[in-house]
């Protein structure tokens, strides 16, 4: 209890130092996706690089460690930051903006995954989660995004990134504006509802976690045998 008080007085303190306003260039070269799976006391984080024009894959690192929180809601950052961080430290290509699956500003402290990440590493991150965690979805306009509304603060979007598919929610990470984080995510959904940069990233951790539980089960079975 005393370390979820900690933490949300953290990630208050934490979410004023959020940059919202667009520090990108107007010509963006590379993006990046992060993605963490799990497997029994393992974390693997995935961090992707794609050229932003082509959308295709140029790099891809990944990173294991000993998960060392459970899952608390709200605090899944704390969780994640580990894996992520030793993830994209491996990355050779810098590219101009993390697309991280998770919440942003679109928290109830104003501080998730993707903002926690933005600020730790001092880049440009955009948040992209499967559902909301606070807010209410307004009226969707012309451009398929509506306003996510939270204590009268707009937080985020609703985004629909594809014809007949449930939207997508984005909110900022850290330095960038939501117009310009929204443009990012519809530019990197061509083909799917989720952004390639983070749909790869999710394939290639969950390709990792499966050689993990592979390389256990082979353990334990040469362990029964001797």
């Amino acid at each position: 209890m005393v370390f979820v008080q900690r933490a949300h007085a953290t990630q208050l303190a934490m979410s004023k130092l959020v940059i919202r306003r667009d520090t990108l260039p107007e010509k963006l070269r590379l993006v990046a996706g992060v993605d963490v799976a799990y497997s029994e006391k393992s974390s693997i984080a995935a961090a992707t690089v794609l050229n932003y024009d082509s959308l295709s894959l140029a790099e891809t690192r990944t990173a294991q460690t000993v998960t060392k929180l459970p899952y608390i809601p709200t605090l899944l950052s704390f969780r994640e930051m580990p894996p992520a961080i030793a993830a994209v430290k491996k990355l050779r290509l810098q590219p101009d903006v993390f697309i991280v699956d998770g919440q942003g500003l679109m928290h109830p402290y104003r501080l998730g995954f993707a903002s926690h990440l933005g600020l730790v590493m001092n880049r440009p991150t955009v948040g992209v989660a499967k559902n909301p965690l606070t807010g209410d979805v307004g009226s969707f306009n012309k451009s398929g995004w509506a306003p996510v509304i939270d204590r009268q603060e707009v937080i985020g979007a609703a985004l629909l990134t594809r014809k007949g598919a449930r939207p997508v929610y984005v909110s900022i990470g850290h330095m960038v504006s939501l117009k310009r984080a929204i443009e990012v995510v519809k530019h990197c959904s061509p083909k799917y509802r989720i952004p390639e940069p983070i749909r790869l990233a999710h394939d290639e951790a969950t390709k990792e976690k499966r050689k993990i539980k592979k390389g256990r089960s082979l353990k334990r079975n040469a362990g029964a045998k001797s």
